[in-house]
């Protein structure tokens, strides 16, 4: 499974947002992030849609997570860009594909694909910013590599 770039940079962006809770600017987190100021326009915009930034006009404005960052989980971001949470099509409950298998009701790939399907959205939904922010390194601390 390999999740899209927008929603990678969306994460990366909500992360920043996250580590420092201000009002951003576009062209501050594109820098900050290294992610493309048009690109990341298109998915801040599309943040701000789903309910999970807020936005400001004009002379110092910009975006701010409208959630804290322990309500925002990975599952949440991940269906704002890339849908549901499967790996084939027949895995999730209401498919938005027609199943290519001979007979869904006793494939092997569609019932082990499904079994995943549950464990990785029930891990999505229980990790937040919050939990990823505390599982990463702290920036400040040096590191030594030999």
């Amino acid at each position: 499974m390999r999740i899209s770039r927008k929603a990678e940079y969306a994460l990366r962006a909500l992360l920043a947002m996250a580590r420092q809770p201000r009002c951003w600017s576009i062209q501050e987190l594109s820098v900050r992030e290294n992610i493309p100021v048009k690109f990341l326009e298109q998915i801040l915009l599309s943040l701000r849609h789903a309910g999970l930034l807020t936005s400001k006009r004009g002379v110092g404005g910009g975006y701010t997570l409208l959630k804290a960052a322990g309500d925002v989980t990975i599952a949440e971001v991940l269906r704002v860009f890339d849908g549901p949470l499967a790996l084939v099509a027949c895995a999730i409950d209401r498919p938005l594909e027609r199943c290519t298998c001979p007979d869904p009701r006793t494939c092997p790939l569609r019932h082990t694909m499904t079994e995943l399907h549950r464990e990785l959205t029930t891990l999505f939904e229980s990790r937040t910013l919050e939990d990823m922010l505390r599982a990463a390194p702290d920036a400040g601390a040096l590191a030594f590599e030999i």
